[in-house]
């Protein structure tokens, strides 16, 4: 059924440029390409549910209106002609390979559809101050229509005085809808059902909100960070919108009916005067839910969803009491990760096949929800929420808020591929007790030297990134005091995220003893070079004592490295979280989260870190 769908939607654009082809293969005079953006006049106005495959009445608006003159070239010789408007006797449709928009003037609102399934409409575009209001389009004015683009600006009206809303639509040869409002449209609101609501975060974690983890609430302020995903029910189906940095506010409004699922009924904006741009993504199993049991635990289990596509692949579950986000590997992996230890890493594909491995330190709880934001060997047909975000911001607006150069690790390999493989404490005096093992200390002398600069190197960068977290957390303290005491009526949300940040200090504290300082690290680092300096028996127990010792300094402060970088992510979504129900939270909370964004720019390879 979809397959025959799609197929009418691409016959209907080519039905209408055949007058164009014939024309050509007669020898006539030369035509332009066929359009690829197609603007319609339904002749009559529509009902709320349109049958967008009985078109028997519709005509095309031609992209040049001379040519509805019986005599085209003298027509457009005459400038008498210039400046005609188009009169729009019913709806005005909008149509391309992806997507068609149709404007339902008796409703005051346009419902987009996705080309792949042209049965239901995906979403509506209304003005905030219309919505629940009975209203109608006014005026529908075509701005541009050139076959490959269309713009059209409309006039909205609940019929009070003074009282129109305008905006403009642009359409192209791309899934992308640009509604730019006029000055006195204050908000807009897209109405879909929308399972669940994402805010992406390049650095740090996503946020997901389904409206059952709040059956209380009615509407979630959420932080508004240029990019928003919307999860349609039906998992064939993704909203992206974006718009430009500013002073948008954005809410989620969710559906008072009793319904399983409960769902978000409209995203609402309040645009600060830009544009916001939407589009529909459509493939069949475009994301997923698993609901995880303990019938999880401790197996590989292949799940029913397969992946349409290739890209990047993600999804989130508990690790270290955190949610954490793990992007899909292409084979079954064994990891160490800081605090948790080692396991199998949980998800992964065979083939095009989903596969789960869950564990004790990463539990089967609640639903894991599958989507995509970025390409990986991503077809170059199918756009991702990135490409959507690139295209409509900018390279360079989009370029700083993935900051690829903050999602690479630091190093702490003083040589490069030079030096000791595992160049951590634990590698080193591996290597180091290996040789002295062979009784060959003497004869490899630099090589044991080289490997304990390389231990001081990785332990200093160790030192210096703890100092960092260290100063974040002061910071961050004095920064949620000082909020609290000019915002009384947040004083609960601050002190939550207080408490969190507290922790940091605190495990610096527990820690103390076995992290050491660089001044112990120097003397460790002199005992350990003097060894090979001449033969004794008693080098090896010396040597093994002090690996021991190098051991326990380097161990104490990876999993510390771990629980900072854990513990600044926990805080980071906490202060996405806990704002939902107080908009005044909203600009503390995104500069909370921002703070929390540049601590964790360039992790450590021994933190437990979102997976970049």
């Amino acid at each position: 059924m979809r397959l025959r769908i799609r197929t009418f939607a691409y016959l209907t654009l080519l039905t209408a440029a055949l007058p164009l082809l014939a024309s050509e293969a007669s020898g006539g005079p030369a035509q332009e390409p066929p359009a690829t953006t197609r603007l319609w006049d339904t002749q009559s106005p529509l009902a709320d549910r349109v049958d967008l495959q009985d078109r028997a009445n519709w005509t095309i608006v031609p992209s040049d209106l001379l040519t509805l003159e019986a005599d085209p070239s003298a027509a457009a010789s005459d400038p008498g002609y210039y400046g005609r408007e188009y009169t729009f006797k019913g709806d005005a449709v909008v149509e391309n390979q992806y997507l068609t928009a149709v404007f339902l003037s008796k409703k005051a609102k346009v419902a987009v559809y996705s080309a792949a399934d042209l049965s239901e409409k995906k979403l509506e575009f209304r003005p905030l101050q219309l919505k629940g209001k009975a209203a109608s389009i006014a005026r529908c004015t075509i701005l541009r229509n050139t076959g490959n683009e269309a713009s059209l600006e409309v006039s909205l009206s609940d019929g009070q005085p003074n009282d129109n809303l305008s905006a403009v639509l642009s359409f192209a040869d791309s899934p992308i809808v640009e509604i730019k409002p006029a000055e006195n449209m204050k908000g807009i609101s897209l109405l879909g059902p929308i399972e669940y609501g994402v805010v992406p975060a390049f650095i740090g974690d996503d946020l997901i909100f389904s409206p059952k983890d709040y059956p209380s609430a009615t509407k979630l302020h959420i932080p508004a960070e240029n990019l928003f995903l919307g999860l349609i029910k039906g998992r064939n189906d993704m909203l992206v919108v974006t718009w430009p940095s500013g002073n948008q506010r954005i809410r989620l409004i969710l559906n008072s009916e009793k319904q399983e699922p409960r769902l978000i009924e409209s995203v609402d904006l309040d645009n600060d005067g830009g544009s916001v741009y939407l589009a529909v993504l459509s493939a069949p199993g475009i994301w997923h839910k698993e609901r995880l049991t303990t019938s999880y635990l401790e197996k590989d289990v292949a799940i029913d969803w397969k992946k349409p596509f290739s890209a990047r692949w993600k999804t989130q579950l508990t690790e270290a009491e955190v949610k954490t986000t793990y992007a899909f590997r292409d084979s079954q992996q064994n990891i160490w990760r800081a605090i948790a230890g080692r396991y199998f890493y949980p998800v992964w594909f065979q083939g095009d096949k989903a596969f789960y491995r869950l564990s004790k330190k990463v539990p089967p709880e609640g639903e894991s929800v599958i989507y995509f934001l970025e390409r990986k060997g991503t077809p170059a047909s199918i756009s991702t929420p990135v490409d959507i975000m690139r295209e409509t911001l900018g390279r360079q607006v989009c370029d700083a808020i993935l900051d690829l150069p903050g999602r690479t690790l630091r190093t702490h390999h003083r040589r490069g591929a030079e030096g000791i493989r595992r160049a951590a404490t634990c590698g080193c005096t591996a290597a180091i007790e290996a040789v002295f093992k062979e009784g060959n200390e003497v004869e490899k002398k630099d090589y044991v030297i080289g490997a304990v600069d390389d231990m001081v190197y990785f332990v200093t960068r160790h030192v210096q990134r703890l100092g960092e977290y260290q100063e974040f957390a002061r910071d961050m303290i004095s920064f949620l005091n000082l909020k609290a005491e000019s915002n009384p009526e947040l004083k609960t949300f601050l002190e939550s995220l207080k408490e969190i940040a507290q922790r940091i200090p605190q495990e610096y504290d527990a820690q103390k003893e076995n992290i050491k300082t660089l001044v112990y690290t120097a003397e460790l680092a002199r005992q350990t070079k003097a060894l090979p300096e001449k033969k004794d028996p008693k080098n090896l127990p010396t040597v093994l004592d002090l690996g021991g010792k190098w051991r326990g300094m380097g161990g104490a402060q990876d999993e510390l490295l771990g629980k900072y970088h854990s513990i600044t992510r926990n805080l980071f979504q906490q202060a996405g979280y806990g704002c939902v129900n107080l908009p005044n939270a909203i600009e503390i909370a995104q500069e909370i989260r921002n703070r929390c964004r540049l601590c964790l720019r360039n992790p450590d390879g021994y933190e437990i870190w979102q997976d970049y």
